[in-house]
């Protein structure tokens, strides 16, 4: 006859009074033993768990973070009831009775289990013992200690924790140490499991979401719901259970907590996505000033001077541009067949990308799956989404016959236009590719320097090189704005005539003679400084060059802020120099601030966890060149936009604007960098290596488009024009365009024109 259940329920208890008495023996011996080497408790007040450094917007937003840990630290009075009471229910329910150990509550769980016959259902560990087990005391992780080693300082602390401390910070301590995460989702603490599975503070959590995070608290490794979706729902309706038993709420709650299903919140691109390059400057730059630790640790908080609505707009401008240059060089093809290769799926319909598990929605270039073609179009899935590519949106390919393009599990990038209803159906979308062309694009604020957006490449993940800081790239013709300035501070004016004619320079001893030429290579004779530059005339240039000097001009680029080395040789008056796009555009910017160039900054104030203030950047001025100076240069480049290569701009924004076009030979390197009165943007688009991108795309045709896009999203709505103001010594005449003589009744198209003060025509030059 088998012997009855309460019989090996007696012996349990018996047999575990004896271990318990024999273990409190052997641990009472160890303690002995090892009290005095033992680090003391009192390393806790200053107990400081790793924290999430977080970087800000300058509008407050959340634009990245680093961190070793996540975690965020809140005290006891943010933690809500419904989650306190929820963790004393489920992990220890007598925690304001006991002194650290509880011995009944030990025996009751050892009776429950067994008569369960689930040994996993609850622990005997009370909170105190797990805290003492899970923190660091003196840099001493008890949980890495042997087993007996541990289990005896864990006893150790846990006593020295209940002497020390109030109940509440206990509680509080262990609800910001504890591990919530999984292998993939890091959470260190409640907050951070709030926002991890719910998208919300604690302080927001609803009784069913606070019994799901103490109930996998025990094993979130194997009972989160990102894990085990069913073993978390039986480990949240275990905590529901436990706070019906503990008198936290009625029965008729926990029911219907129980027939809840559970909700996570979707997954969420990572904040750092936003400005990838701007972020790694800020990274490398608290890195150096504060060291890794204190990066990745102690929870610095980060204002920077990053406008996010600009930093969205540059991100669109700069993929869309670069992706409008790769298609007018026609369709690589499709990335790969997911039915073919090593990692062959069985069907499409068994395809899973990566992407698809962050939120698609329209407007987003997203890898999708051929799932089939009809005669006029490309079927296409997108996660859960059905779309169709009709023939408009793969006409750029020039194939009008879809299976030309693709086949049945061919993996392709495309811009969805629109997605199915809620009742299913299909979608839209246009064919689309990853550009092989890369480009870069920075704005600056005139007046402080503060870098309000930063895109560094098409993709951080495909490249986390920096082009708009790293990539020394020669300028071409956008140099010329440097060397016009340059020559407008010793004395020449817009009229002044330059020679637009077949030149050659001595260029060294037994070398051939410098010969430049106009890319068109044609010749207009004599013609001012202004139809020079607005038309960007090569031999006008040169011959500018070596009027002015090229040391003088090579000393002027030192004063506007370029710090890369500049040879003192004609050639560079076509921009045969090197210099990266944030120095070409801190330089530019000095033309619409009146002469004065501010230093460019990223970061506005670091505080440390406490709130103290630990760096703080302010505006740094540096006088460049005469403000008259600047102004004429404003006034030059403005007609760039207005008559000249960069026409395109004044059709598309009715906006004070001035800026110039630079191509390098070969249409290796298109830029373009132009301002207003607030700001000042400059844009590359090239190959890393040195090659070309094609014939004729030049920096009005690659560059200015990125440019202009951006500049739409920064003018918006707005009305009211700022302008660039003159100073008090510019004075304005009508001239003649072609010959730069005082306009006369009949002259055609005349245009008003800037001097400085004793410089106009028809009088003495008295600068």
């Amino acid at each position: 006859m088998a012997p009855a259940p309460n019989r090996y329920v007696r012996q349990a208890v018996i047999l575990s009074l004896f271990a318990g008495a024999a273990l409190f023996g052997i641990v009472t011996g160890v303690l002995l033993a090892y009290s005095p080497d033992l680090p003391e408790i009192e390393a806790l007040d200053d107990y400081a768990p790793d924290t999430i450094t977080r970087v800000y917007a300058r509008g407050g937003e959340l634009i990245g973070e680093f961190a070793t840990e996540r975690r965020d630290i809140i005290g006891y009075d943010d933690i809500p009831e419904v989650l306190r009471n929820a963790i004393i229910a489920a992990e220890d329910a007598s925690f304001f009775e006991h002194q650290g150990i509880s011995i009944p509550a030990g025996i009751r769980t050892v009776i429950r289990n067994v008569a369960a016959g689930d040994l996993t259902a609850a622990g005997a560990s009370t909170l105190t013992m797990q805290l003492a087990r899970n923190i660091e005391v003196a840099g001493q992780s008890l949980g890495l200690q042997k087993a007996w080693q541990r289990k005896a300082w864990e006893v150790y602390y846990t006593f020295l924790i209940e002497k020390r401390y109030t109940k509440q910070e206990i509680l509080a301590l262990y609800a910001n140490q504890i591990w919530l995460g999984t292998a993939r989702h890091a959470a260190h603490g409640v907050e951070a499991a709030a926002q991890l599975y719910f998208g919300k503070a604690t302080r927001e959590l609803e009784i069913g979401e606070a019994a799901l995070i103490a109930g996998i608290l025990q094993s979130p490794a194997r009972w989160s719901p990102l894990v085990n979706m069913e073993r978390a729902v039986e480990r949240r309706n275990y905590a529901l259970g436990r706070m019906e038993a503990e008198g936290f709420i009625t029965e008729d709650v926990a029911a219907t907590e129980m027939a809840k299903p559970i909700v996570l919140a979707p997954r969420q691109q990572r904040a750092n996505t936003i400005a990838p390059y701007f972020l790694e400057e800020i990274r490398q730059h608290l890195e150096t000033g504060y060291g890794a630790q204190r990066l990745y640790e102690d929870g610095l908080v980060v204002h920077s001077t990053l406008d996010i609505d600009l930093q969205r707009a540059a991100n669109s401008a700069v993929s869309e541009g670069l992706r409008a240059v790769d298609k007018r060089h026609g369709f690589r093809g499709a990335r790969r067949n997911v039915l073919r290769g090593d990692d062959a799926v069985e069907s499409v319909e068994a395809f899973e990308h990566f992407r698809w598990r962050l939120p698609i929605a329209e407007g987003d270039m997203v890898p999708a799956v051929v799932t089939g073609t009809t005669a006029d179009g490309i079927r296409v899935r997108v996660g859960p989404h059905a779309a169709d590519i009709g023939a408009d949106g793969f006409a750029w390919t020039r194939e009008s016959s879809p299976d030309a393009l693709v086949q049945v599990g061919d993996l392709i990038d495309v811009t969805l236009v629109t997605l199915p209803g809620e009742a299913g159906g299909r979608g839209t979308a246009t064919l689309d590719q990853e550009p092989a062309v890369e480009g870069a694009l920075i704005a600056i604020e005139n007046r402080t320097g503060e870098v309000l957006a930063m895109v560094g490449g098409y993709d951080f993940d495909r490249s986390r090189f920096n082009r708009a800081t790293q990539a020394f790239r020669q300028l071409g013709s956008l140099f010329k704005g440097v060397l016009y300035a340059a020559a407008v501070d010793q004395g020449h004016t817009t009229t002044s005539i330059l020679r637009d004619e077949p030149v050659s320079f001595e260029a060294g001893p037994n070398q051939p003679r410098y010969r430049p030429r106009n890319y068109d290579n044609k010749y207009e004779g004599p013609i001012t400084l202004r139809h020079a530059l607005e038309d960007s005339r090569n031999v006008p240039a040169v011959w500018l060059m070596n009027e002015v000097g090229p040391e003088v001009v090579v000393d002027f680029a030192r004063r506007v802020g370029f710090s890369s080395p500049i040879p003192p040789y004609l050639s560079v008056a076509l921009g045969s120099a090197e210099a990266t796009l944030v120095e070409v555009t801190s330089a530019y910017s000095v033309f619409p601030n009146q002469g004065r160039r501010m230093l460019p900054f990223l970061v506005e104030r670091v505080l440390d966890r406490n709130g103290d203030l630990l760096e703080e950047n302010r505006p740094q001025s540096r006088d460049a060149l005469r403000p008259d100076t600047a102004y004429i240069m404003v006034s030059l480049m403005r007609g760039v936009v207005q008559r000249g290569t960069a026409q395109r701009v004044r059709r598309t924004l009715d906006w004070p604007l001035g800026g110039k076009t630079g191509t390098m030979d070969d249409y290796t390197d298109a830029w373009f960098v132009g301002f207003d009165p607030d700001v000042t943007v400059g844009v590359w688009v090239g190959h890393d290596e040195k090659k070309s991108m094609g014939n004729n795309e030049q920096g009005a045709r690659v560059a200015l488009p990125i440019w202009i896009d951006f500049m739409e999203a920064f003018v918006g709505d707005r009305e009211i024009q700022p302008q660039f103001d003159p100073p008090t010594n510019i004075v304005f005449a009508a001239v003649d365009p072609r010959t730069g003589e005082p306009a006369r009744p009949g002259t055609h198209r005349p245009i008003e024109e800037a001097f400085i003060a004793g410089t106009e025509p028809g009088t003495a030059f008295l600068r």
